[in-house]
């Protein structure tokens, strides 16, 4: 299982919301290119960034910063979300390096488009679903749905999805714990990997994610995205990963 630092781009700047807000940021690095290194420094194999701006835009803004973190740690795997709504989008982010694209509003929305990202990406798109209450919400978490994140979940079933990244929005950035029940109900009824994402706190959080995922159903959980932990040192990155690397590795 990946334990997988979120580096989330608002004006130029790395920073984490609370519960999606943009009006309640804590800027936590001018640098996000820097920060990327720190990251991979503490061995993370994978980085989650978002361009909390282009969400809200539904065009990428902070496009330029991500491609250069791309090229400045080309062996480092990025996964992208925030704003990309069309091919060129998905186009342009591949073509500079990145490994994964994050479709979010347009795969409750347009669900075609996630098919033929697949299509022409294959094993580089993953589906972004975050919920409220069970409940899929959209436009940088701006409007919620009525359609839930199960639900959601089973339509790619068949589409070549990669993964699916799961935020349970009224955890993400409170330090409260991840919402485990939801978050492996989904990974019990979707066939695709689910990487869990909202409110990653403590060291106890990442061996209740992992003992979750062994007892799945379903694909499972690869990997869990954590953001304010991490920067206010709550939970050592490397320390987590090593705990999901012992558990791997630990014969029957």
């Amino acid at each position: 299982m990946l334990v997988i630092p979120a580096i989330d781009l608002k004006d130029g700047q790395c920073v984490r919301l609370k519960q999606g807000r943009m009006e309640d940021s804590t800027v936590f690095s001018d640098d996000p290119v820097s920060m990327a290194g720190i990251w991979q420094a503490k061995g993370a194999r994978r980085l989650h960034i978002v361009d909390l701006n282009g969400a809200f835009a539904g065009t990428p803004v902070n496009a330029e910063i991500i491609a250069k973190i791309a090229a400045t740690y080309p062996d480092l795997p990025i996964q992208i979300g925030g704003g990309i709504r069309s091919m060129e989008n998905v186009e342009f982010y591949i073509n500079v390096g990145v490994s994964h694209v994050i479709i979010g509003t347009q795969a409750v929305k347009k669900p075609e488009f996630v098919k033929e990202a697949c299509e022409a990406y294959p094993g580089k798109v993953i589906v972004g679903i975050d919920a409220i209450e069970g409940m899929v919400a959209t436009e940088g978490w701006a409007d919620v749905s009525d359609v839930s994140a199960v639900t959601l979940a089973e339509k790619f079933a068949d589409y070549g999805v990669e993964a699916i990244v799961y935020t349970d929005i009224n955890c993400d950035g409170m330090m409260g714990g991840v919402n485990l029940e939801a978050t492996k109900e989904l990974a019990d009824h979707s066939p695709i990997p689910v990487i869990a994402s909202g409110g990653v706190s403590k060291l106890a959080d990442i061996a209740a994610i992992r003992e979750a995922s062994e007892a799945s159903a379903g694909g499972g959980i690869m990997g869990v995205i954590t953001g304010r932990a991490i920067y206010e040192g709550s939970l050592d990155l490397a320390l987590a990963q090593q705990l999901c690397d012992e558990e791997i590795n630990q014969p029957d």
